[in-house]
């Protein structure tokens, strides 16, 4: 299966799952497909033992598993052969589709991260997050070899005390003992990894930051305010689900009124969207998108 019919079909799982009923049709005009190709896809969600619902005519949902099941990675299994399918539709989205990320994040949630990371991370990733799993365990000091900083360019060797993974297994937090702070590393970025037989020296300091609903994470937070469109509002739903409860609808507009703690998250989603999106009162965001523009966008002004 190639990567937009895989797309799709990951699509279409995202919308029927939501709190929003479409109609077969519908799915269909969103998605950019046929009406049978639509019903093919449910059809296959049904082999592959999801329960799928029909409300009513032409309206079907992915249904909800029942509260009495609590272990869910009995209810979701994979056998070596599925895990590797599942593994390779995964890997074969490009790296922006956040449904990769959406994906990854909630088979981890399911399993642990040693487990889930036979799945979907590459198999270099995955002795790393075995080390680092036995050093957050014993509380032991690492040393991350070779890591490749997305800020500075620069390939180093960090010298930390990793204390957690995010719920995706896609990154560790960790105290860096040279720069005195608690910090996100990502796996992908790590060579190797060397536990260390000392133990944290700074439990008392290892404390994550704030995730804001555009997914980054800081330990300060600035506000910002946006007036939407109505397109706006629905992709901002889509691609950030949790902005939904700092969403308002005042006088036929639509307010997002929120905290965030990086620009960059929200910044990019504005100027995305530069035509549906009204920065309010946020001097620091407009500050965030003038400069992007001026060193990203200008230069390609000549051609």
């Amino acid at each position: 299966m190639d990567q937009p019919k895989i797309e799709r079909m990951l699509r279409l799982m995202k919308m029927m799952s939501g709190n929003t009923n479409y109609t077969i049709d519908e799915l269909a005009e969103k998605l950019g497909m046929s009406y049978r190709s639509v019903y093919r896809y449910i059809d296959t969600f049904k082999a592959s033992g999801f329960v799928i619902e029909k409300l009513q005519k032409n309206v079907y949902k992915v249904g909800k598993m029942p509260r009495s099941h609590v272990d869910m990675s009995k209810l979701i299994y994979f056998s070596e052969e599925e895990a590797y399918l599942v593994n390779s539709m995964i890997n074969g989205l490009h790296p922006t589709n956040q449904l990769k990320a959406d994906l990854k994040k909630k088979l981890s949630a399911i399993y642990s991260c040693t487990s889930i990371a036979n799945y979907v991370h590459s198999e270099d990733a995955i002795s790393n997050i075995q080390e680092l799993e036995v050093a957050v365990r014993d509380k032991k000091k690492v040393i991350l070899k070779s890591y490749e900083s997305a800020n500075s360019h620069e390939v180093t060797d960090r010298f930390i005390e990793p204390f957690e993974f995010t719920t995706n297994c896609i990154d560790i937090w960790g105290y860096d003992l040279e720069k005195q702070e608690c910090r996100v590393f990502k796996i992908s970025r790590i060579k190797s990894v060397v536990v260390l037989d000392d133990s944290w020296s700074n439990e008392d300091k290892h404390q994550k930051s704030k995730t804001d609903c555009f997914r980054m994470s800081g330990y300060e937070q600035t506000h910002v305010k946006l007036e939407l469109s109505l397109m706006a509002k629905n992709l901002l739903l889509e691609e950030y689900p949790l902005a939904h409860k700092d969403l308002k609808e005042i006088d036929g507009k639509w307010i997002l009124e929120t905290m965030v703690s990086d620009m960059a998250g929200v910044g990019r989603f504005v100027i995305g969207l530069a035509d549906e999106i009204e920065v309010i009162d946020s001097p620091a965001l407009r500050d965030y998108i003038r400069q992007f523009v001026t060193q990203n966008l200008l230069p390609y002004g000549s051609l």
